[in-house]
C-alpha cells in the first residue's frame, strides 16, 4: 500500500508518496504565485491550487506508477487562514485572501467591539491574518460577494472539495479562523454571528486523523484509479502537519520552521492561551491534543527577497556562504548592519500589519554579504521574540527540531540556536515537512496506529547555542527592537 500527502503551500504545492514503511517513493511539486494588487493585499486564485495539485500528483504518478496503483489514502495539509468563498453552486466568488494579507486591521477592532469576550471565546487575539476579519472586510467592501457566500473554505479544504465534492475541515486549520471554540473543538455560534455568518456556511468538522471524504469517481478515473474509493484524511494546517511529520505529538515536543514564514510550534496536552502576547492557541491535528504557536511573517522569504535585490536569486547558497565568511571576523560581525525583518508586517509579538522592514547602520564598506547576514540575523531575532511569548504562556518546548527549507543551511541553523538559546535538532527528511505529515494522517485514517505511524525521525545534526556569541547577539537584538519602537 502507498499513501499520498499533499501540501497546499503559499509558494508551491508539494506531493509525496510513501510506502507502508513511510519510505519516500516519489515526490512532485508545482510553483504558485502570490498576487499583491494593492498595498497590504495578498491573494491567490484557488484554481491555481487545483492546477498545481494536478501537476504535482502527475509527477508522482509518472515517477512511481506501480506504487501509485496501490494508493490506500490521501492526506491534506495547507497554508492556514485563507478565505475561499463559494456560492451555492460551489463556484469561487473571488480570489482567496491569504494568511499574510493585512487589509483588515479595522475589522479586527470591530470584531472585538462586537464580542466583548472575543479573545476568551476564540483563545486568540483578532489579527488581520486570520480568517474572520477578512469576511468582515468582504461584507463591508464587497457586499455583493458577501451576499452570495454560501460556504467559506480554507485552502486545503477547497482542494478537498475538488477531490471529493464534500465540504469538510478539521480542528487544527479551523482553529485559525477565529470561529472555533478551541477547547471544545466545535464552531462557536457567537463568533460566527459577529461576522454575519452561521454554521450552515461552515464545513463539517472532523479530526485530522479521521476519514473526511472519499476521492470522487471522476477524479479517481482521471488519476488512473478507476473503481477505487480512496479515503481522504481530515489532514491539518501546515504547521500541525509538519509536527505530525516529525513526531511532535506529545506535550513539550516542538519545532522551529524556516519556510516562507517562521514558526515556533509546541504540542500541548491541554489548551494554552496568551492572546494579549499574540500566542496562537490552536488544536493539534490529532484528537485531544492542542498546540501553542508563535509566527514571524517573514523568514526564508526575507532571504529570497534580499537575494533578488542583490542579484543572487540563482545562488542563495553562495550568498549565504559569503555572509558566513563576512562575519567570521568578530569585528565585522559587531559592526554589520541591523535589519528589521517586517517585510509583510508582523504577527508575533507585535500584531502590526503596518510594520515595515529596514536596515540601520549601513556604511560604504557593506556589500551584499553584509546585507544578507543582517537579514538572516534579523529573522533569527524575530524568532527569539516568538520564543519569549511561548515561554510567557508556559508553552516552552522541551525539545525542538528545525525544519523547512531554511534548515538546509548549517550557518543559519547555528545562528538560530545562538539567538534563541534553543538546541535545534535537524531531522532526516526535514525538507519534506507538511506533506509528509499529511501522508501520515492519511495512514492513520486508513487504519494505522499513532504509536506506529507518528514516530520521530533520526537526527541528522544538532546545533547547540554558542555561549561565546550571547553578549554580542543580545546587544544587536536590542538594537533591532529599538529600531522597531523608533
Amino acid at each position: 500500500m502507498s499513501h499520498l500527502g499533499i501540501d497546499i503551500g503559499t509558494s508551491s504545492v508539494k506531493a509525496v508518496l510513501l510506502d507502508e514503511n513511510q519510505t519516500l517513493v516519489a515526490e512532485g511539486s508545482a510553483a504558485l504565485a502570490v498576487d499583491r494588487p494593492r498595498p497590504l493585499w495578498s491573494e491567490q486564485d484557488p484554481e491555481a491550487w487545483w492546477t498545481a495539485t494536478e501537476a504535482a500528483v502527475a509527477a508522482v504518478r509518472a515517477a512511481a506508477p506501480k506504487a501509485w496503483g496501490a494508493l490506500a489514502s490521501i492526506g491534506l495539509s495547507g497554508q492556514q487562514h485563507g478565505a475561499t468563498l463559494l456560492d451555492a453552486e460551489g463556484r469561487v466568488l473571488r480570489p482567496c485572501i491569504l494568511w499574510n494579507d493585512g487589509r483588515s486591521g479595522a475589522e479586527c477592532r470591530e470584531l472585538t467591539e462586537r464580542v466583548p469576550d472575543f479573545t476568551k471565546r476564540a483563545s486568540n487575539i483578532a489579527m488581520p491574518g486570520f480568517t474572520a476579519p477578512k469576511l468582515l472586510w468582504v461584507a463591508k467592501h464587497e457586499p455583493e460577494i458577501f451576499a452570495k457566500t454560501a460556504m467559506v473554505l480554507l485552502p486545503k479544504d477547497h482542494v478537498r472539495y475538488r477531490l471529493s465534492g464534500d465540504t469538510v475541515s478539521e480542528m487544527s486549520d479551523s482553529a485559525g479562523t477565529l470561529w472555533l471554540d478551541v477547547a471544545g473543538r466545535r464552531w462557536d455560534a457567537t463568533l460566527l454571528d459577529a461576522c454575519g455568518l452561521s454554521e450552515r456556511q461552515m464545513p463539517r468538522l472532523v479530526e485530522g486523523s479521521e476519514v473526511s471524504a472519499l476521492l470522487s469517481e471522476t477524479v479517481a478515473a482521471s488519476w488512473g484509479l478507476s473503481g477505487r474509493r480512496i479515503p481522504i484524511a481530515g489532514g491539518g494546517g501546515d504547521n500541525a502537519c509538519s509536527a505530525v511529520g516529525i513526531g511532535a505529538t506529545r506535550g513539550g515536543d516542538g519545532f522551529l520552521s524556516l519556510g516562507t514564514s517562521g514558526v515556533i510550534f509546541v504540542a500541548t496536552d491541554h489548551p494554552v492561551a496568551l492572546p494579549e502576547r499574540t500566542l496562537h492557541a490552536f488544536c493539534h491535528a490529532l484528537p485531544k491534543r492542542w498546540h501553542g504557536m508563535a509566527v514571524a511573517l517573514s523568514a526564508a522569504s526575507a532571504l529570497s527577497w534580499i537575494a533578488g535585490i542583490v542579484g543572487a536569486s540563482g545562488d542563495i547558497g553562495g550568498l549565504l556562504a559569503r555572509a558566513e565568511a563576512f562575519v567570521a571576523d568578530p569585528v565585522r560581525r559587531a559592526h554589520a548592519p541591523v535589519f528589521l525583518p517586517y517585510l509583510t508586517g508582523e504577527r508575533t509579538p507585535h500584531n502590526d500589519p503596518h510594520a515595515t522592514a529596514g536596515f540601520a547602520g549601513l556604511t560604504a564598506e557593506h556589500g551584499a554579504e553584509a546585507m544578507a547576514y543582517a537579514v538572516i540575523e534579523g529573522v533569527s531575532f524575530a524568532l527569539a521574540d516568538c520564543l519569549d511569548v511561548l515561554v510567557a504562556g508556559n508553552a516552552a518546548p522541551t525539545s525542538c527540531m528545525l525544519v523547512g527549507g531554511g534548515s538546509r543551511s548549517a550557518f543559519w541553523a547555528q545562528l538560530l540556536a545562538d539567538a534563541t538559546g534553543l538546541t535545534l535538532d535537524v531531522p532526516q527528511g526535514s525538507e519534506l515537512g507538511a506533506a509528509f505529515g499529511a501522508a501520515r494522517l492519511g495512514m492513520l485514517a486508513a487504519g494505522g496506529t499513532e504509536d506506529a505511524v507518528c514516530t520521530k525521525p533520526p537526527i541528522k545534526r544538532s546545533f547547540a547555542p554558542d555561549a561565546g556569541q550571547k553578549d554580542l547577539l543580545a546587544e544587536r537584538s536590542a538594537r533591532m527592537r529599538a529600531l522597531y519602537r523608533a
